[in-house]
């Protein structure tokens, strides 16, 4: 009996934890995260970059612009306009200064400032780029996914 007991609790801990992962790294092609934010017309005041999404690989695909905005207190944010990428655990936002970003190893092989978590797969968002960036030292802004160090889509910027 206790072996029978031992074996159907090792069985339901490994379902348990498998379940879970599977959830974890599959949910994310089934379920899209939606956003909405407006940055108001009064905060667009000089435009500084901008640039358009693509996919990375077949997997990984990307539409919508990035376009960064120096606003009137001085400081830099990055706004994304029609944005819509593909879902994925642990994505990120980056700056990176590498251009004509086509790989992971492109990322890689280069400096990069994250700006956070991304808000959503689809729909409009902003970001605070921290104050004292050299805007124009960075190229693209990339989807990246921490986890795994994949890229998702790039969008490569220009003035």
């Amino acid at each position: 009996m206790k072996k029978i007991l031992l074996t159907a609790f090792v069985a339901g801990a490994i379902g348990f934890v498998a379940g879970n992962a599977f959830w974890y790294l599959a949910s994310p092609l089934w379920i899209d995260n939606v956003v909405s934010e407006e940055l108001p017309a009064a905060l667009q005041t000089n435009q500084v970059a901008q640039g358009s999404f693509r996919d990375a690989d077949s997997s990984h695909k990307g539409t919508g612009n990035a376009t960064i905005f120096e606003i009137a207190t001085g400081s830099n944010v990055l706004h994304l306009t029609d944005f819509e990428t593909t879902n994925g655990p642990d994505l990120e936002v980056w700056l990176v200064k590498a251009s004509d970003i086509q790989s992971s190893a492109d990322v890689k092989g280069s400096d990069w400032l994250s700006l956070g978590r991304l808000k959503g797969n689809i729909g409009d968002q902003t970001y605070i780029i921290p104050e004292g960036t050299d805007i124009s030292e960075y190229r693209s802004v990339v989807i990246w996914c921490e986890q795994f160090g994949v890229l998702f889509s790039p969008a490569d910027l220009s003035s």
